[in-house]
Order: structure tokens, then C-alpha cells, then sequence
């Protein structure tokens, strides 16, 4: 089993929703995040006054999934959440050891 972590712009959360459901995979988990990375923030007028805006909003999806299709589920992400522009995110898929779904008690893949 892996988990997929990926940071992604908000503005394509249902885009990358709608593929991966498309492939099979139903459940996910999201959080609002900031940060930075190349993008190193940007400057904004507010009434008149400029300020800086180091941290940028952006989304945090994790998946878990089989390993045989750990794979497929990066290559989506990355074709849906693409724009071409410095921002566009990051994707992480580290091991997962043990996973226990509570109400029922199954385990491992039986769980996801």
C-alpha cells in the first residue's frame, strides 16, 4: 500500500477529483494549506498599502491506495493538476506499513 500526498492550486481540486474517481480510487482526504516554494510568494495592493504575501494557499490531498496502482493515481494528478505555471505543486508517495479500518476491523487493502 502507498499513501500519495500531493500539493495542488485550489482551483483544481474537482478536475483531479473527477479523473481519479474515474480510475477507481473514491476516497480522499483534504486540507487547506499554505506555502512556498519557487514561488516565493507575491506582493498585493490592499486600499493603497503593498504588502507581502509569502505564504500562497494551496491544497493538500492524500490518498491511499494499492501499490500496483500508486503509479497511475501520480500520473493523473500530475495530468490534472498541471497548468504549466511555477506553482502547480508537489506529489509525495511514501510506504504505508499497516492500515485499520475501525468500524469493521479489516486490515491492510481490505481496509482501503
Amino acid at each position: 500500500m502507498k499513501l500519495v500526498v500531493a500539493i495542488i492550486k485550489p482551483f483544481k481540486l474537482d478536475e483531479v477529483r473527477q479523473a481519479l474517481t474515474a480510475i477507481g480510487i473514491h476516497g480522499m482526504t483534504v486540507t487547506e494549506v499554505k506555502g512556498y516554494g519557487r514561488q516565493k510568494g507575491h506582493t498585493e495592493i490592499y486600499r493603497g498599502a503593498e504588502y507581502v504575501v509569502n505564504f500562497l494557499p494551496k491544497l493538500r490531498i492524500e490518498i491511499a491506495v494499492a501499490s500496483d496502482i500508486a503509479d497511475k493515481a501520480v500520473s493523473v494528478i500530475t495530468a490534472t493538476a498541471r497548468t504549466g505555471q511555477i506553482g502547480d505543486g508537489k506529489i509525495f508517495v511514501t510506504p504505508i506499513d499497516h492500515a485499520l479500518r475501525i468500524r469493521t476491523g479489516e486490515t491492510d487493502s481490505d481496509a482501503l
